[in-house]
């Protein structure tokens, strides 16, 4: 059954109007992503702590998806979802505020859980507009826009914490303006065609089915790609204990910079790889996962932890366009949105035990075997579950 409104070039409207509402969160709240390690750390946090917080927040960030994926599917309500989730990113400036890092820690905490309320009806929007053009295309162009924001953010960060001679405080209150702007945007993309898109998505209420063994096989592949896959927060904690004796903190950002310059046309590039070979494509991310936990688990200084980075952003730019574009190939419309609660649930489940498994073995300063078997183990699940449930998928 075809689209009433969105054609083509109406999809390719929405999809960018979806991207530059995004593009302007992402310079907020990923812009601060690459100094909230350091800053933490700057208020006494151990690396236990940030890894924590990074893989508590990243599952907050998904876990609730599941509740706000389930409520979005059953009262259409996916504008109301947006406006809560992009609003709460105002967490990000009041970080410029605090003085503790318990503080600091719920304000993290709040701006994953605007991230959960969104993204589920976000994605569904994207979901539902993408039939004509392939979901592997669609996500790959949100995913693109996104991540110029992801880059014009570190970018942005990096220079005010140059300039203000590493003040974290002055940097955060100033990202109050970006989120400003986004409040803008995200209210005439509402007027645009907010109608229109709820009005979409009742046009295959008829074809409700529930999700079955494929799409609970690729979620636990992904699950298990994620645990074996050192956080980005960690990435950036050892970093920062390398350049804080320099005093050169600001480098910090610019080496989240660089995971997000990759990761941009890494999206683009697997998005359309998607639409062409298949989910087949996703053997890749999974693969590649090995490097950036050994790159930056092995001594090999300032230099390793920039091999990590650029690694991690090649996976990063996948995860957010093919494996999000893979779960509309096993569930309909109508249960999208629970689909898309679940697999974020395991998603983040993954962040959160993975950010404890690296944590300890930071703090502990275990020896790299431990981190090479954790790699082998964990990838070649998430390998068999992944080869698995494209063999049960018909």
């Amino acid at each position: 059954m075809g689209n009433t409104f969105f054609t083509s070039r109406n999809a390719y409207f929405t999809i960018i109007l979806l991207g530059i509402v995004s593009l302007m969160g992402d310079i907020v709240y990923e812009g601060s992503r690459g100094i909230i390690p350091d800053y933490l750390k700057f208020l006494g946090a151990s690396a236990l702590i940030v890894g924590l917080v990074g893989g508590l927040g990243e599952f907050l960030g998904y876990a609730i998806r599941l509740i706000s994926g389930i409520l979005a599917d059953n009262t259409r309500a996916y504008w109301i979802f947006i406006f809560i989730g992009y609003g709460l990113i105002v967490s990000v400036p009041l970080l410029g505020f605090t003085n503790t890092w318990e503080l600091a820690v719920i304000l993290v905490l709040v701006e994953r859980f605007g991230k959960a309320l969104r993204s589920p009806s976000r994605d569904t929007i994207i979901s539902i507009v993408s039939k004509g053009l392939g979901a592997g295309k669609a996500f790959g162009i949100h995913e693109l826009l996104d991540q110029v924001g992801a880059v014009i953010g570190p970018l942005l960060v990096a220079l005010l914490m140059f300039y203000s001679y590493n003040n974290y405080q002055l940097t955060f209150s100033f990202l109050l303006l970006p989120f400003l702007i986004l409040l803008i945007i995200l209210y005439y993309t509402y007027r645009k065609i907010g109608s229109k898109t709820i009005a979409e998505s009742k046009i295959e209420d008829n074809l409700k089915k529930k999700l079955g063994k494929p799409f609970f096989f690729y979620t636990l592949a992904v699950t298990f790609n994620t645990i074996g896959l050192i956080p980005i927060a960690l990435i950036l904690y050892k970093a920062s204990i390398i350049l804080q004796p320099l005093n050169q903190q600001w480098m910090v950002p610019l080496i989240y910079l660089l995971i997000q310059g990759v990761d941009a046309p890494a999206a683009l590039l697997s998005g359309y790889a998607y639409d062409k070979f298949g989910a087949k494509i996703l053997l890749i991310p999974f693969i590649l996962s090995i490097f950036p936990s050994f790159f930056s688990m092995y001594d090999g200084g300032l230099i390793a932890l920039i091999t990590a980075a650029a690694f991690f952003g090649i996976i990063l730019g996948m995860q957010e366009s093919i494996y999000r574009a893979a779960v509309s190939k096993y569930a309909t419309i109508s249960t999208r949105g629970t689909a898309y609660g679940i697999f974020n649930t395991a998603y983040g489940l993954g962040f959160l035990i993975s950010g404890g498994f690296y944590g300890i073995l930071i703090d502990l300063k275990a020896p790299l075997i431990y981190t090479i078997l954790l790699i082998i183990f964990m990838q070649t699940i998430a390998v068999v579950m992944l080869l698995s449930s494209q063999k049960i998928h018909k």
